[in-house]
Parts: C-alpha cells; sequence; structure tokens
C-alpha cells in the first residue's frame, strides 16, 4: 500500500474510502501543506439519511479529524430537480414543505459525527436553494450552459444508463448535472472549497464541477469519489428486507440500529469496521483476524462502535445490554420495542398473524401468517402451533407482558392497557 503525505489521503487510502480522484498525488501535496475545504451534497429526499450515506458522512468527519474544513451542502435547491444519478425512474418531486420538513429532519444527524463552530476547521452547513433559487434562468444559461458540452453529458452514467435502459430521462433531470456543478463554482467562490468529494455514482457531476470551476474563475480545484457499497452477498448497503437502516431514531430504534451492526456478514467485519469506526487500524487489523465464536464479539464491537458515533455511547451500552438480555440470557431486554394493547381485545383474544402484523414484525398478513407457518414465528420463545392460534390475556408472562419474536433477531413487547 502506498505512502501518502497527507494524513487525510494516507486514511482515506488504508481505510477503504479511495475509489477515483482528479488529481491524487497534486490533492495529497496540498493536504499536507494547509488547511483545505471540502464539501459533499446532500439533498433532502427522505425525513431522515440511512445507513448508506454513512460512507460520505464517515469521509467528511475523518478530513476533519486530518485537521481540514468540512463544508456539509444541504440541497434544498437542487431536491427540487432530482438526481437521475443511479435511478432508472425519475425522483417525486416534492413541494416546499416538505423538502424543509426532511432538511430540519437531517440536519440533527451531522453533529453527532462533526464538530461545528466558527474555527478554521470547525464543520459548517449550507443550503444551496441560498444560490440556486435565485437564478435567472437565461442569464445562468448564457454565462454557465455554454461550458457545457451536450455530447460529453451524454457519455456520463447518469444519463447513459437511463437512455440504454429506455428508461425516460426529463429535460429537468438533465439539467441536474449542471446545478451540482455550479454548486462547486459557488463554493469555491463562497468558502474558499477545494474539494467535492461522494459517491462513484457521482463522478461525472464532480468532474463536471471541477471543470467548470477551471473555466470560469481559473482556479483548480479536486474531485474524490467513494466506491459505491455493497454487501458481500451483493445487498445495498443501508437496506434490509424491513427496510431502510434510518439514522434517526425516531425512525429506527437504537436497538434495531445496533442489531443491524450486530448481524453484519462475516466478510465485511474487517472492512465496515475501517468504513463505520474510529477504531484505530492496528486494533481492527487484530479484529479482522478473529474466527468462529471470537468473530460474534468483533461484531458487537462494531455495532457498539457504530452506534455511538450515531447515538450516543450510553444508547450504545443499552442497546448492547438488551440484545445480551434477549438473546443470551432469554429475559426481556429494556429497549425492545413495546406495543400496547387495549385489555379487553386481548381477552377476548387476537389471532396470531393479526397481532404480529400490528406490533410490525410483518409487513402484512399474508407475510405473518408465512412466518408462523414456517416455524419462525415465537410467543415467549415457544414456537406458534399455527398462524390463527388466538393469544389472549391468559399468555401474559409474569414481567406483564407477551413475547412475540420473528426469527431471532427481531422481538417485540406487548402489554395490556
Amino acid at each position: 500500500m502506498p505512502t501518502y503525505k497527507s494524513q487525510f489521503i494516507q486514511a482515506v487510502q488504508e481505510r477503504g474510502y479511495l475509489h477515483q480522484c482528479t488529481d491524487l498525488e497534486k490533492l495529497d501535496a496540498l493536504a499536507s501543506a494547509k488547511p483545505l475545504s471540502a464539501y459533499i451534497g446532500f439533498d433532502c429526499t427522505a425525513p431522515s439519511l440511512h445507513a448508506g450515506s454513512l460512507v460520505s458522512i464517515m469521509l467528511l468527519r475523518h478530513f476533519q479529524q486530518s485537521g481540514h474544513k468540512p463544508i456539509v451542502l444541504m440541497g434544498g435547491g437542487t431536491t427540487k430537480v432530482g438526481d437521475p444519478s443511479g435511478k432508472d425512474d425519475a425522483r417525486k418531486l416534492l413541494d416546499e414543505d416538505a423538502i424543509a420538513a426532511n432538511m430540519a429532519g437531517i440536519k440533527d444527524v451531522f453533529a453527532k459525527f462533526l464538530t461545528f463552530g466558527d474555527g478554521p476547521t470547525d464543520a459548517v452547513m449550507v443550503n444551496n436553494a441560498d444560490w440556486l433559487d435565485g437564478l435567472e434562468y437565461i442569464s445562468f444559461l448564457r454565462d454557465y450552459g455554454r461550458h457545457f458540452s451536450v455530447n460529453r453529458m451524454l457519455t456520463f452514467d447518469s444519463v447513459k444508463l437511463r437512455l440504454e435502459r429506455d428508461q425516460p430521462l426529463s429535460f429537468l433531470e438533465f439539467n441536474y448535472m449542471i446545478l451540482q456543478a455550479y454548486d462547486f463554482l459557488e463554493l469555491a467562490r463562497r468558502m474558499d472549497c477545494s474539494v467535492q468529494m461522494g459517491g462513484s455514482d457521482q463522478w461525472g457531476n464532480i468532474v463536471n464541477g471541477v471543470d467548470l470551476t477551471r473555466r470560469v474563475i481559473s482556479r483548480e480545484v479536486f474531485g474524490l469519489t467513494t466506491p459505491l457499497l455493497t454487501t458481500a452477498s451483493g445487498a445495498k448497503m443501508g437496506k434490509t428486507a424491513d427496510g431502510a437502516v434510518w439514522l434517526n431514531e425516531s425512525l429506527l430504534s437504537a436497538y434495531d440500529y445496533w442489531q443491524f451492526w450486530r448481524n453484519t456478514e462475516d466478510a465485511d467485519v474487517g472492512r465496515f469496521l475501517r468504513l463505520f469506526t474510529d477504531i484505530p487500524m492496528a486494533e481492527i487489523t487484530r479484529l479482522e483476524t478473529l474466527a468462529g465464536a471470537e468473530l460474534n464479539d468483533a461484531k458487537k464491537i462494531l455495532a457498539d462502535a457504530a452506534t455511538a458515533l450515531c447515538h450516543g455511547e450510553q444508547v450504545a451500552k443499552t442497546a448492547r445490554q438488551t440484545a445480551e438480555t434477549t438473546f443470551e440470557q432469554g429475559g426481556l431486554g429494556d429497549d425492545l420495542p413495546r406495543f400496547e394493547i387495549v385489555r379487553a381485545r386481548l381477552d377476548e383474544g387476537i389471532p396470531a398473524f393479526q397481532l404480529f402484523r400490528e406490533v410490525e414484525l410483518a409487513s402484512s398478513g399474508g407475510e405473518a401468517r408465512r412466518l408462523i407457518k414456517g416455524g419462525g414465528g415465537k410467543m415467549n420463545d415457544a414456537p406458534l402451533p399455527s398462524e390463527v392460534h388466538v393469544i389472549t390475556s391468559d399468555d401474559l408472562n409474569g414481567d406483564g407482558f407477551i413475547k412475540l419474536s420473528a426469527g431471532k433477531k427481531r422481538h417485540a413487547l406487548v402489554r395490556a392497557v
């Protein structure tokens, strides 16, 4: 593995963040000589980011830890257009209120990973609506549209793949890469930003920004991308069979977040320790050599560290204690999802498949029936005899709960009120 001059590029290389760079040698030299500013953009398409965004967030974290200034760019403007990168269909267009609500939900996450303030390396957050909303279209096209070749734009994956699949690409979406390039130019002007970073699907957009900044203000800036991440089995990072792994606790409990990392595939443990924790490389090298039952200890360390970053150390500790109580000691963890059912309903009785759906252990009655029929549905740690078995208040245990389980790793507690 090559040795780099700057702490940042060295960390990026050894932890697995580096995929492409417009001029790695020159960026490395510059980063070793003085503090730089770099940005990553996050569109406001949902009320929370999910684990798929963590590579970008952690990249900004390492950038700051290396003595540089991270810029978090909220896409209040570009969300109105929709990024076609990696999409077969156009994104649903959101109105101003929905974008503002999503942005509010997203903002709080970054304070857990970055230090914000007024210091030279403190992170800042900006909104591209501040400059995009006020653009005059004709003037913008005359000043900046002439710097873009449609022939070249058609070669970038975000456009080419949609056209090759005969998927419609609106003129609105086609403009997205021009707006993202303009973001880089504006941040170079306003905040002396030298680097744009992002996933490899953003490479074309990033290169356009590098070129536009050079053409308009004769300044050299840099682009750096991370690999698009999938699990060892090929699944998309940040998604599970149950849905997105949200970073906001209002959408996904800290316990379920801890469990997501604890359930990491064996082949991914070392890679995820590098990408999603601050654990020193020497310790990671030791942990990824573990095998068998010891590898489960490494997974718990991964879950502890990742959850502590996102939700705090005490919350991570509680999540682990809940998991150990539930799985290793057969008890009822304090942090398990809890649901209240009116006692009169429980006294009368509820079919098992219906209750499983109500407590979100299945997304539909059909899924619940299949789960229980297949032996994956349990009540108070015992298999249910059938999907139509009636669960009543007589099934409340000594703690006043009914424990329902979907497989070995998903549980819910039902209490009568």
